[in-house]
């Protein structure tokens, strides 16, 4: 990782983190659907041991992803962790047999994830968490932010973030408290809210102005939307002028975009894993960033 490939989660708190500025989404490590174990257990424990060798510092996992498959394979494959490891989880959701994805906001249920969190990663306290708004909500907002600062309080958690948050929902959550961090959809091809078949994703397009304002990193998912499903011509000129994949110009993009971007590709792939790393390596011009824009 080069030195320009580093940011400040909690800048303006009393225990700032500093991670390299690519980081590793696990939700892909799991079974079909986002549930259950691996098809590969064995590559999936070697990717996680490889973020390590390669300089990855920054893990975001959630107990609802498998369920809680993504907490058991890191704590497998790297505990005792090093010091200077950042494992971001998120609350605010949880997993039906059917495979679908519910609310689970109210404080207790906030509570009791937390302390699901910090059992099966064996922490004493979770560095990052993000509070996921879910569709079909009915727990106020406020409600459920109340309950994060109340466990702030505790020490259960070091930094507060938030996920999948409309502009006035984070503006709202700033007034209310310290906002480390904001973990919403953001990609080359989709900056914006969208509906998808769980219901509504925002774009982290629509805050990005402001968490670049507030010195608060945005941490984008699906930031490889649409690279292999919607080809894009730009990106694939752009691959053939570095002689890189696609996934890697879109990566490559992100880290350029913005200083305050923080990207977690996932991958179940270690071959995939090695690509998305390489991304960093890639200087895009600003005749190549006018271009792609």
């Amino acid at each position: 990782m080069t030195k320009r490939n580093t940011i400040v989660i909690g800048n303006k708190s009393k225990n700032p983190l500093k991670v390299n500025r690519l980081g590793y989404g696990t939700m892909r490590l799991t079974g079909e659907g986002i549930y259950g174990e691996p098809k590969n257990r064995q590559e999936a424990l070697q990717i996680l041991k490889q973020c390590i060798g390669r300089e990855i510092n920054f893990i975001d996992t959630a107990d609802y992803y498998g369920e809680d498959v993504t907490n058991r394979l890191i704590a497998e494959a790297l505990y005792p962790y090093p010091a200077d490891l950042i494992i971001c989880s998120k609350v605010g959701g949880a997993r039906k047999p059917d495979k679908s994805w519910v609310p689970f906001n109210r404080p207790e249920n906030l509570r009791s994830s937390i302390d699901n969190n910090l059992r099966t990663l064996k922490l004493e306290q979770m560095s990052l968490v993000h509070f996921r708004v879910m569709p079909g909500t009915t727990v106020p907002f406020k409600e459920s932010m109340n309950a994060m600062f109340d466990l702030q309080k505790e020490g259960k958690i070091m930094h507060i973030g938030v996920s999948n948050v409309s502009l006035d929902e984070l503006q709202t959550a700033m007034e209310m408290g310290t906002i480390a961090t904001v973990e919403n959809m953001y990609a080359h091809g989709q900056r914006t809210s969208i509906k998808m078949q769980y219901g509504e994703t925002r774009g982290g397009g629509e805050v990005l102005g402001l968490c670049e304002k507030n010195e608060i990193p945005l941490i984008p998912y699906f930031s490889l939307l649409n690279t292999l499903s919607k080809k894009d011509s730009r990106i694939t000129q752009l691959a053939a002028k570095y002689n890189a994949t696609e996934a890697q110009i879109t990566l490559a993009w992100l880290l350029h975009r913005s200083p305050w971007i923080l990207p977690i590709p996932g991958t179940s792939s270690l071959k995939h894993f090695e690509e998305n790393l390489k991304a960093s390596e890639i200087t895009l011009t600003q005749e190549d960033l006018k271009f792609l824009e």
